[in-house]
């Protein structure tokens, strides 16, 4: 027996208020995600949406929210890591080696402006 469930809908990461703007850039200008218009009803709340194939990206702000550094995170996958990491790399970003390396998987991580953890393979 399962709950049925078939796929991702959206991913919520938070960042503090104070990053809002830096945390967009980073989505959108860094990472390249296309935001898509959120509903009426979600858009006095700041934050933004973005669209990556059949899966969302909803990034939220709140009062209160420390950086963070802990472990849990999204994964991008991407065409060519070596490209990839170059880009981030010359955007600005630093490139967290993989702490845990997997035979036969090739990875790297990179921190938003609220301190989510993304990997990048």
């Amino acid at each position: 027996m399962s709950a049925g469930i078939v796929n991702f809908h959206h991913v919520n990461v938070v960042v503090p208020r104070s990053l809002e703007q830096a945390a967009k850039d980073f989505y959108s200008a860094r990472l390249g995600l296309e935001e898509v218009p959120k509903p009426e009803a979600s858009r006095g709340h700041g934050g933004a949406w973005y669209q990556l194939g059949d899966v969302q990206l909803h990034l939220s702000v709140a009062d209160g929210v420390a950086e963070r550094s802990n472990t849990g995170h999204i994964c991008f996958v991407v065409e060519d890591l070596d490209r990839a990491q170059d880009y981030l790399s010359s955007a600005g970003l630093k490139i967290l080696p993989d702490p845990r390396p997997v035979p036969g998987t090739q990875r790297f991580y990179v921190r938003d402006p609220g301190g989510n953890l993304i990997e990048i393979a």
